[in-house]
């Protein structure tokens, strides 16, 4: 999906950044309460009909879980766990997507121009005009989100809804959320939302409840609140995530110096041939003077 009317922040394969700075907007946040969700799948019905994605036969392998795992043509599934602690049995549902993160490793790691862009919501985008269908994004995600859909042969993920959300509307899975799990506004007024909440599970014995929030990645759009913060693995997050050393080696380092490189052996080669002219062949200039005699 390409949102034309947005400001982009940043977009791939683009060494210094594309954006202008001209419009300023407010970074927006999806607000998910894994303590709040019923696993109704309503959300995952939602952005099915919105995205108008095609059907994925689905299996029952002895879970409520729709999927095994996220597909080109699913971008949002409720993950049930089962965990068992100190005795204790914990059924975990959380709500998994794209995390769309403000330090995007997907972006860094596309080299194709354009395919993957951040707007200046925070927003993170795949523009299928421009995708090449390389799954390097797949290598940048530590979320493991992107998707390959080889009808297409291009990658997919969640929208985060960029086409509601810029005509002012909220994301079609927080519309149809019936238990207010799901909450949608502002970066600041959803981590104020999301602390408060957490000050109320403390006191309903849940000391160790936390939002994920992750500075490994810039911190996300979609911040998530855990009854157990202190193992997001049991909700099937990363506990520090961060974008992959080599892709950040070769967005910072390698790409610039590339074009650095290029750069000078074009304006090297203008240099030669305004210093010396066009390279002669050998023996050009004795050919020049035979004739009769």
């Amino acid at each position: 999906m390409n949102a034309s009317g947005l400001e982009i922040r940043q977009s791939s394969a683009s060494s210094w950044g594309s954006g202008t700075g001209q419009r300023k907007m407010a970074v927006v946040s999806k607000y998910i309460d894994t303590s709040t969700c019923i696993g109704c799948k309503a959300c995952e019905v939602a952005c099915q009909e919105w995205n108008d994605l095609h059907i994925v036969p689905t299996a029952q392998v002895g879970t409520y879980q729709t999927m095994p795992t996220l597909d080109a043509n699913y971008w949002n599934l409720i993950k049930f766990r089962e965990v068992e602690a100190d005795g204790n049995f914990s059924w975990l549902m959380r709500k998994d997507q794209c995390m769309h993160c403000a330090d995007p490793g997907c972006l860094k790691a596309c080299p194709a121009p354009g395919a993957i862009v951040q707007y200046e919501n925070g927003i993170v985008d795949v523009n299928p005009d421009a995708c090449i269908g390389c799954k390097m994004c797949q290598t940048g995600c530590p979320f493991d989100v992107p998707r390959y859909a080889a009808r297409t042969d291009k990658m997919a993920k969640c929208t985060l809804c960029v086409d509601r959300v810029q005509v002012g509307l909220e994301p079609a899975c927080i519309k149809a959320c019936p238990t207010g799990c799901l909450h949608f506004g502002t970066k600041d007024d959803m981590k104020a939302l999301a602390e408060s909440r957490i000050e109320q599970l403390k006191a309903n014995g849940f000391a160790q409840a936390a939002v994920y929030d992750p500075p490994g990645v810039g911190g996300t759009t979609v911040i998530t609140v855990l009854s157990h913060g202190d193992h997001p693995e049991w909700y099937g997050l990363p506990k520090d995530p961060h974008v992959p050393t080599g892709v950040r080696f070769w967005k910072s380092v390698l790409r610039p110096v590339g074009v650095i490189a290029f750069a000078a052996a074009f304006f090297a080669m203008v240099g030669h041939y305004l210093t010396y002219g066009p390279k002669k062949p050998k023996g050009s200039d004795e050919k020049r003077g035979e004739g009769p005699v």
